[in-house]
């Protein structure tokens, strides 16, 4: 009887090693005003999350998630505008 095994192979060429380049530390810095955007819109999301939502709340939501649109579309036209195009 054989034994069946399976053989492990090399998931990535190169391993991380812990700690982010440069170059993802600098994409994260650019990205951080729409992460800030989510995660309130995440707080406030939570928030509400045991109780019903009231008008102000309501208007909380909208605004947060305005905020986290606007956040992309800035992002999304800075990235255009560094590769040479417009969005």
């Amino acid at each position: 009887m054989k034994n069946i095994v399976a053989l492990q192979a090399v998931v990535t060429a190169n391993p991380p090693v812990g700690e982010p380049t440069d170059a993802e530390l600098d994409q994260i810095e650019a990205e951080m005003p729409l992460i800030s955007a989510e995660v309130e819109l995440l707080d406030v999301q939570i928030s509400l999350l045991d109780r019903p939502v009231t008008e102000l709340d309501a208007r909380r939501i909208r605004r947060a998630h305005r905020k986290v649109l606007a956040a992309g579309r800035d992002l999304l036209n800075r990235n255009a505008a560094q590769d040479g195009g417009a969005a």
